[in-house]
């Protein structure tokens, strides 16, 4: 794609950065078979090669964004599909990530919408603050039908009937490995994860002591930044970001530091894009070095599991029908496709996968509540393909993922580290017993 940025322009490292990448675009369309809002709607501008030149156009005149581009960016999942597909390999996640910041910058939103991004950017990445809203919304739940904003309906809906309490497995501590040590890793306990489903973590540092890692809750870590910097809100992101970074970095001084590990794969994605994030900042050398460390649980797992996993002696979990959904943010945000399935299947489960399992389930971080609609589409269509399978539970690498699936369904889903930690050792996972 030819672009027209002046000298001026490209003295800015955002603008600079775009540039590369539209000039990557060769306007081919195979992203437009693969995009789940063009899929839904039709619209060319809702797809990404629609989206590139609302973008382009947005950047090269250095005008303000005007509605309509913004309606059209804000009904972009971030899903990254389109990456997965691009043969000219468009880096499409920094191109939108920096029409999103420029949309904050120059775009006044209505007052509501104002409102509640606030709101969401306020409570959201803080646990306890979420923890405290998620009970307030079990209260209100029943008045969700008399709601007038389908967005607040939709935050009522996704709220869980039972908020667990705080886990001590969170608090800043360091969990000794059970067997002679093999590896230090710090592990990215999350903000809403640590709020939604703590047994996550459990699970997690239960599976990892087990395996030879000493697992470190880093002192001063808090959310990777994801919720807020994909609503454009720079500064926030980046201070979040930050904060991890000088976390990770004073375990790493203090005893050594072999990876960085993530269970919550939204997270995973913008914790590995830190390099650039940062690259402007004092951080840019320890912010690409974190990224260079930063893993799913499951690419860790792969390294430490070289044969079948220990299995436990009963095998009551042999043979069990696992649908294994694939969340964006670990399949092509992340590029992890296959390591869950092939652990689920070492450790004695019957993994089968939904069609069409490259689409979005329409959760995407707040996109859920943001674009209510859409999202209740593309989560109607992913539960109808995964409840074809006829599983036993279902199993994802997101809490996103598995809150959304969950207000479709009445099948159990759990994380594939719990399902991984049960079989060889652990506890069943409490949505199994019930």
């Amino acid at each position: 794609m030819q672009t027209n940025f002046t000298e001026t322009q490209l003295q800015d490292p955002d603008i600079a950065r775009s540039n590369e990448v539209l000039r990557s675009c060769v306007h081919c369309g195979f992203c437009t078979a693969t995009c789940p809002t063009y899929q839904l709607l039709g619209e060319e501008n809702d797809s990404p090669r629609g989206r590139i030149y609302l973008i382009k156009d947005m950047l090269e005149t250095g005008r303000a964004a005007d509605a309509e581009t913004v309606k059209h960016i804000d009904r972009c999942l971030s899903c990254l599909s389109c990456m997965s597909t691009c043969p000219s390999g468009v880096h499409y996640m920094h191109l939108v990530d920096h029409a999103r910041a420029h949309i904050e910058r120059t775009y006044k939103r209505p007052l509501w919408d104002r409102t509640l991004r606030r709101m969401l950017a306020m409570i959201l990445p803080y646990p306890g603050r979420f923890r405290l809203a998620l009970r307030a919304a079990g209260l209100a739940r029943p008045l969700s039908a008399m709601m007038p904003d389908k967005r607040l309906r939709a935050m009522l809906e996704l709220a869980p009937k039972r908020v667990a309490p705080a886990s001590d497995v969170d608090r800043p501590q360091v969990h000794r490995t059970e067997v002679a040590p093999r590896m230090r890793v710090a592990l990215l306990t999350g903000c809403a994860q640590s709020a939604l489903d703590p047994e996550i973590n459990a699970a997690t540092v239960r599976l990892l002591t087990r395996l030879g890692c000493e697992v470190v809750i880093a002192e001063g870590m808090g959310c990777c930044g994801a919720l807020t910097h994909h609503m454009g809100q720079v500064d926030q992101s980046h201070t979040q970001a930050a904060a991890n970074i000088r976390a990770w970095m004073a375990v790493k001084a203090s005893g050594g530091l072999d990876a960085i590990v993530i269970n919550t794969s939204g997270c995973g994605t913008t914790v590995k894009d830190y390099g650039h994030m940062m690259r402007q900042t004092d951080l840019a050398a320890e912010a690409a070095e974190v990224s260079g460390l930063a893993c799913d649980i499951s690419e860790l797992l792969e390294r430490l599991v070289t044969e079948d996993l220990p299995l436990r002696d009963d095998r009551t979990h042999e043979g069990m029908r696992v649908a294994y959904h694939a969340a964006c943010s670990l399949q092509h945000g992340q590029g992890v496709k296959q390591a869950p399935k092939t652990l689920l299947k070492r450790a004695g489960f019957d993994v089968v996968e939904p069609v069409d399992s490259h689409l979005c389930c329409g959760s995407a971080g707040t996109y859920n509540i943001l674009q209510p609609e859409i999202a209740g589409q593309l989560r109607d269509r992913k539960v109808g393909t995964l409840e074809r399978l006829q599983p036993e539970v279902i199993a994802a690498g997101n809490i996103g993922c598995m809150t959304q699936i969950g207000t479709g369904t009445d099948l159990p889903i759990v994380h594939t580290v719990e399902l991984l930690d049960w079989a060889s050792g652990g506890p069943k996972p409490r949505k199994l017993s019930r």
